[in-house]
């Protein structure tokens, strides 16, 4: 069996996250969107759940973790390129995210974080499909 991935993610102003993801190139799926939550789309198994904190604030009985100081998790996506992580990065950064770490150039593996309009660490990852050289 394949399974899903629905991660949800507390967002101060909606609007404006998905405009973000957006510009990165992201869709959403209007049938679970409103005003306080939307569902963007990474691929046919994949999705990120964007919450007003009010809404996230409804599925859990913990403080949502202040990401100005607080890693609550990396999310890492695939990029189909070397080049593909750099555009998506750099389109990140251009809609008003951050630097997270520098890029990571192992050989085989290629990689760039950004953090989002909310603080939460994104890693864009490429891996060649041959594999690490021996």
């Amino acid at each position: 069996m394949s399974r899903m991935i629905f991660v949800n993610l507390p967002v101060e102003n909606l609007d404006k996250s998905v405009d973000f993801f957006t510009q990165l190139g992201f869709t959403f799926n209007p049938q679970f969107t409103d005003e306080s939550a939307t569902c963007m789309i990474l691929s046919d198994q994949a999705f990120v759940m964007l919450l007003v904190k009010d809404r996230f604030s409804d599925f859990t009985n913990k403080q949502i973790a202040d990401t100005s100081t607080t890693t609550e998790a990396i999310f890492a996506i695939s990029a189909e390129s070397r080049d593909e992580v750099d555009e998506i990065v750099d389109k990140a950064l251009a809609a008003g995210g951050q630097r997270s770490n520098d890029p990571m150039d192992e050989g085989f593996m290629y990689g760039w974080s950004f953090q989002d309009i909310d603080g939460h660490l994104w890693e864009v990852i490429w891996m060649d499909p041959s594999g690490p050289q021996s």
